[in-house]
């Protein structure tokens, strides 16, 4: 099993968080980008294989202040020697995928081919309804509805990606979907230079495009979906070759979903899949539920459950959600002492031995001295007794 580290970037604690728009403090940014720089360099020393932040704009509360993953991505490679760098993800229906292509493909050439290529479909309306108005109209998309709203979404996503996919294996470009036409028309191009050295055009017309320069790890970067919560999804993932990431859910709905990936991957189930769990390591269960309280369950309740994301970990039956420590004894959350974790990651992997696991370190939230000790905990007591 591969550990990686994932970071929706946190610019502020519980305290500075609750006194109000600490995203505007360009000094906790600082602050941020120093304590993130030290951990990411302690991760890429002991054998982490990955490092991924996410996609998010106008975070004015102080959380995920992550808007451009792929600099962040080459702002800590430039610091490290071997951890490869990714994004989970970058958000398709609101971006160009051509400038996607090109920015990951730069990405993979200046980490010496490090790169991970992540990529989301968009939740929060806030931001999203705003950066994809002049891209395809698209609006953010909340988990479990499956709506109009949730389709076009969708559609607009799965033909970005085709487009990125082309955009890397393919050396001349042509594209005719619902939302982008590459060529965009009868564009007229009578260059000498095309003629003697490029490709491309007929008859002083342009007829395909080669996106350049193509990535260094052939045919592409690996490829990785978060947080993957729908069978739609995890069809598709199997379908395209690409790493869905479960957050936490009931075992019931997450069992499906396993099932349903290895019957249309051909592969043992598990395989080609990874998981998403906080992750705090200290000398005591007390004390790594206490900082969880004030790091994962705060952030959770102000921040996630609002969009619908707890909703998987219901009981099916009755309806009703687990306490703190049952979510901790299902697995949900890996708090504890190195022993505790153990024995819970033991358990998780017996029950389905996924490829990956993503470690969601809540910096800021967490004080970064513990965040150190937890993080060298983590893979030095912890991954050499997984099996």
């Amino acid at each position: 099993m591969k550990a990686s580290l994932f970071y929706l970037p946190t610019i502020a604690s519980r305290a500075e968080i609750e006194r109000g728009m600490a995203g505007l403090n360009g000094e906790f940014y600082q602050r941020m980008l120093r304590e993130l720089s030290e951990q990411i360099r302690l991760a890429d020393d002991l054998g982490y294989d990955s490092v991924s932040f996410t996609e998010h704009h106008f975070h004015i509360e102080g959380f995920e202040l992550s808007n451009n993953p792929v600099l962040l991505d080459l702002y800590f490679a430039m610091q490290t020697k071997r951890i490869r760098v990714g994004q989970l993800g970058i958000v398709l229906p609101a971006s160009n995928p051509i400038r996607v292509a090109e920015d990951i493909a730069m990405l993979d050439h200046m980490t010496g081919g490090r790169a991970c290529a992540g990529f989301a479909r968009g939740y929060q309306r806030r931001w999203v309804d705003v950066m994809a108005q002049q891209m395809h109209g698209i609006h953010g998309a909340l988990p479990h509805h499956h709506d109009a709203i949730d389709e076009a979404n969708r559609a607009a996503f799965e033909e970005c990606f085709q487009i990125i996919k082309k955009c890397w294996t393919e050396e001349m470009l042509t594209h005719q979907g619902k939302y982008w036409k590459i060529p965009a028309g009868d564009t007229p191009w009578t260059l000498d230079t095309t003629a003697k050295y490029g490709a491309g055009v007929e008859n002083g017309i342009l007829e395909s495009v080669g996106v350049i320069p193509k990535p260094l790890q052939k045919p592409h970067p690996p490829l990785f979906q978060p947080f993957a919560s729908s069978e739609s999804t995890i069809r598709w993932c199997a379908k395209e070759g690409v790493t869905p990431i479960l957050p936490a859910m009931h075992d019931q709905h997450a069992d499906k979903l396993f099932d349903v990936y290895a019957e249309v991957s051909k592969r043992p189930r598990g395989a080609g899949m990874g998981l998403l769990r906080d992750v705090i390591i200290t000398d005591t269960d007390e004390e790594a539920i206490r900082l969880w309280q004030d790091s994962g369950v705060f952030a959770g309740r102000a921040w996630f459950e609002p969009f619908g994301f707890r909703k998987g970990i219901a009981d099916p039956k009755t309806g009703t959600y687990p306490t703190q420590e049952e979510a901790i004894a299902l697995g949900y959350a890996l708090v504890g002492t190195v022993d505790t974790v153990t024995r819970t990651l033991e358990k998780i992997r017996r029950h389905v031995p996924v490829d990956w696991l993503f470690c969601y370190t809540y910096n800021s939230l967490v004080p970064h001295a513990v965040l150190m000790k937890s993080i060298e905990r983590f893979w030095t007591k912890v991954m050499p007794r997984i099996s």
